[in-house]
């Protein structure tokens, strides 16, 4: 066979394959899964043109993928059965908004809480936020506690210099500092299982 048939008979059959394979995964893959955060298209293409003098034909491909951070943390919250699972976007959008790693927010939320599990009823506090003796700040909405959390950890912490757990401890959790700093080591250790 000579050497062009063999690179048309492989434009051709290249992306037909990719097809084949897409369209099977789709069938294939259940049907019972959580919605992913919105794709966002990578700087990665590809055209096929046709051999021919004059041919203007093409074949194109276009690779996507979801924002990853959403899904591990989605994965890490499922694994520990949270509430807070159907707002791993949400966790991601605000930090954004805050410049913030959204794994902070997590940690803190898994040290101050297990994840929700262990919170004032109708609090939706998983945060310890406002916390101490008989006082309880309560939020409406996970939404609205990670907002607020977010942007206080932003404002008063992350803006004045303290941005890492040990530091952010001394304001948010002074007991901590004074037996050896334990809020802090759990805070960065749940952090570590996020990335």
């Amino acid at each position: 066979m000579p050497k062009i048939a063999w690179i048309v008979a492989f434009a051709l059959a290249a992306p037909a394959a990719m097809l084949a394979a897409v369209v099977a995964l789709v069938i294939t893959a259940p049907t019972n899964i959580s919605p992913v955060v919105e794709p966002r298209v990578l700087a990665a293409a590809t055209q096929v043109y046709g051999y021919e003098p004059g041919d203007n034909s093409s074949i194109s491909a276009q690779a996507t993928a979801d924002d990853a951070r959403a899904l591990i943390i989605r994965n890490y919250l499922v694994g520990y059965k949270s509430p807070l699972e159907p707002f791993a976007q949400d966790i991601v959008t605000i930090a954004d908004k805050y410049s913030m790693d959204p794994n902070l927010l997590v940690a803190i939320a898994q040290q101050e809480s297990n994840l929700c599990k262990r919170i004032p009823l109708d609090s939706h506090n998983c945060w310890g936020f406002g916390i101490y003796g008989d006082k309880v700040t309560r939020f409406d909405s996970y939404p609205q506690a990670i907002e607020t959390v977010a942007s206080t950890l932003k404002t008063k912490y992350i803006d004045d210099g303290l941005d890492t757990p040990e530091k952010i401890m001394a304001r948010y959790t002074p007991p901590s500092v004074e037996i050896g700093g334990p809020w802090a080591i759990g805070v960065r250790q749940f952090m570590e299982e996020l990335q």
